[in-house]
């Protein structure tokens, strides 16, 4: 057997969940694997196509975790539908772009917009270097005068971290 073969407990461990979920998904055939023994043992090449990633980028992200990862909740409160459209979208493409560090956890941002309260709740997972550069961002274009919003009804915005 080749000792690129991985135990139940490692591919738990790279894709950061528990082993009796991994082994669920290989009693269910949704993750193909050998039994040797009492043992499952998973091929990289399935677990790959299990994720739906590329060859070996299971092992780069779960390595690239060893650094700092940011989560932030924003409000932006008194904001009307077309300005929180305006704004999700900016933010969005900004999250999409930028130079990250290799070890940098990916950015996640998502936004949701209440239109009863006029507010727009914005979520962020990532690397600091990527969650300290949209925050920035947010900073600048809800302050008073930025010209980003159309209403002149924006009176602010809140974080909570």
């Amino acid at each position: 057997m080749s000792s690129s073969w991985l135990s139940v407990e490692q591919v738990a461990d790279r894709l950061d969940l528990h082993v009796r979920t991994v082994r669920g998904y290989i009693r269910d055939g949704r993750l193909p694997a050998v039994r040797i023994g009492k043992q499952y043992r998973i091929a990289p090449a399935d677990l790959d196509a299990f994720t739906g990633r590329p060859a070996g980028a299971v092992a780069a992200a779960s390595e690239a975790r060893t650094g700092i990862e940011v989560s932030a909740i924003v409000d932006v409160d008194a904001v009307s539908a077309g300005d929180a459209d305006r704004l999700s979208t900016l933010l969005v493409a900004g999250s999409q772009g930028g130079v990250r560090e290799s070890t940098e956890p990916p950015l996640r941002l998502q936004t949701a917009y209440d239109p009863t309260r006029q507010r727009l709740k914005i979520i962020l997972f990532g690397g600091l270097a990527s969650v300290t550069e949209i925050l920035s961002v947010i900073d600048t274009v809800t302050r008073s005068g930025s010209g980003m919003f159309q209403t002149g009804s924006n009176k602010g915005a809140g974080s909570d971290g």
